[in-house]
């Protein structure tokens, strides 16, 4: 292949003369898939008292969604690229929305389950075509800035659904928070037959079966182990088993990658240094953010006395903050002029910031957390767009789609990761702190065996020391990885430009 070959095969395609109104139409289409990764959570005593479900049913309501979807990524990624990014679109909201309708009318928790797994699918096809759509419509130019708008639902998706279910629940029956989601399906739909091209690999590769099989089945044994961990505990034989046969069947996912000819995950992509510093940063700002939420939640409720929509309330400033500076396109305008290691560095820094100021500021009121709650949405909305960004620009536009199953796996892994990390830093500060007599399964166990005021105040105070603790600790591991992965593309972005040099000078 000549030089100028290669740089044409490179060149990314031509901008889509509609391409922002097929942001803003997969963007809400989006919104409604995230949104039920949490809507649900609020609206857990209806489900109990009117299904008459148990504890383990509502567990599986909750995970049945997040399970398959995290499983389904790297699987509908590929088989966007394969058979067609517009099609796999167009199956994603048909498919979320019948299941939307199903458990919405659902009548038993075995319904309400089996709803969810369909919605989990349709979820996971969404969320890989929609990142590959964004990056075939908009050219260099405009891409870090629509990535930057993608990212911003992204955030609002998590910080929203507690909020959203909470007003339903306040208004309509518990199925009202799934019927929401039929006209956006339906709308989302119409415009996507529309308006989105369709485009696929051009290479027409054989499907990788196997590979597809063996993801699906690593990555939700993986994510059960995550989720189950702090309920079962992290060494009881469910949790190591099932994390065991998730660590052994990726591997062998990694290892039949490597052996054939048309992988699913081509793994040659981790030699790319601009690939593993995005994929470092990207799991790392999910850690924080999923950690902290999970952490700030309990922070507001326990310690500091809020009722759960209140608590919700005062999280969003978190997502207001990353939407407000990704719609103003902040984060586009710095990364040409910064580059991208420094934008990630700095936004990096900027969540780690924040969370050690919720860490050292929050514990006595709400306004030291409110302060680091909008210092940690800007870090999130200068680091996410251009590791995002970095993700896909590693990869060849004809594999956008398992580019965006990479993303979203990383976005679903580290997430898992932060909730389990920092809960386990958290509970075994607390079991070391609480009084030995009481028990220390948790808060609220702990308080009710309490004897007296004195000791509920001790107790509260030793929980309130376990979240500053996994709060610093979550801020450590966050600016490190932030420091890692700057390092890492700024290597790569060196190594790049005298191969740069060379192609021009061939040309």
């Amino acid at each position: 292949m000549t030089a100028t070959a290669a740089e044409q095969n490179h060149l990314s395609p031509p901008s889509h003369p509609q391409r922002w109104l097929i942001l803003g139409v997969i963007c809400l289409a989006q919104l409604t898939v995230l949104l039920d990764n949490t809507v649900l959570n609020v609206a857990i005593p209806s489900l109990t008292r009117e299904l008459d479900a148990s504890t383990a049913d509502v567990q599986w309501m909750i995970n049945a969604y997040s399970l398959v979807q995290s499983g389904l990524l790297l699987t509908a990624g590929s088989s966007a690229d394969r058979y067609g990014r517009k099609k796999m679109l167009v199956a994603g909201l048909a498919l979320f929305g019948i299941g939307s309708l199903v458990a919405g009318l659902a009548q038993t928790s075995v319904q309400l389950i089996a709803a969810r797994a369909g919605m989990g699918i349709g979820g996971a096809l969404l969320m890989t075509t929609t990142l590959a759509v964004v990056v075939q419509i908009f050219d260099d130019t405009e891409r870090v800035k629509a990535i930057g708008v993608w990212s911003t639902v992204s955030s609002l998706g998590f910080a929203v659904g507690p909020l959203v279910g909470g007003v339903m629940l306040d208004h309509f029956w518990w199925g009202a928070i799934f019927l929401i989601n039929i006209p956006v399906a339906v709308v989302g739909l119409a415009a996507v037959i529309r308006l989105v091209p369709e485009s696929r690999n051009p290479r027409g590769e054989r499907p990788d079966l196997l590979g597809a099989l063996l993801s699906t089945i690593g990555m939700a044994s993986v994510v059960y182990a995550i989720i189950s961990g702090p309920e079962h505990g992290w060494t009881s034989g469910l949790v190591l088993l099932t994390a065991f046969t998730g660590v052994c069947v990726l591997t062998g996912f990694v290892l039949w990658e490597l052996h054939i000819p048309y992988p699913m995950l081509d793994m040659h992509f981790f030699r790319n240094q601009k690939f593993i510093g995005a994929v470092a940063g990207a799991i790392l700002v999910a850690f924080g953010m999923g950690g902290s939420l999970f952490l700030l939640t309990q922070q507001l409720q326990f310690v500091l006395g809020y009722e759960p929509l209140e608590a919700g309330l005062r999280t969003a400033p978190l997502a207001l903050s990353v939407v407000a500076l990704n719609l103003t396109g902040l984060g586009a305008r710095l990364v040409p002029k910064l580059g991208t290691p420094v934008t990630i560095a700095a936004g990096m820094s900027l969540l780690a910031a924040g969370l050690a100021a919720i860490a050292l500021l929050g514990g006595n009121g709400y306004g030291g957390m409110l302060l680091g709650l909008v210092v940690m949405g800007a870090g999130i909305a200068l680091a996410m767009p251009a590791m995002a960004n970095a993700i896909m620009s590693a990869i060849p536009p004809e594999k956008a789609g398992v580019g965006a199953g990479v993303n979203g796996t990383l976005a679903e892994f580290g997430n898992g990761l932060g909730v389990a990390v920092l809960g386990a830093v958290l509970n075994s500060r607390f079991a070391a702190l609480v009084p030995a007599a009481v028990g220390a399964a948790s808060l609220p166990a702990a308080l009710a065996a309490a004897t007296g005021d004195g000791e509920r105040q001790r107790i509260t105070d030793a929980f309130a020391s376990g979240l500053e603790t996994s709060q610093l600790v979550g801020a450590v591991a966050v600016l490190a990885g932030g420091l890692l992965a700057a390092v890492l593309l700024r290597r790569a972005e060196r190594a790049e430009s005298p191969q740069a040099d060379s192609a021009a000078a061939a040309a």
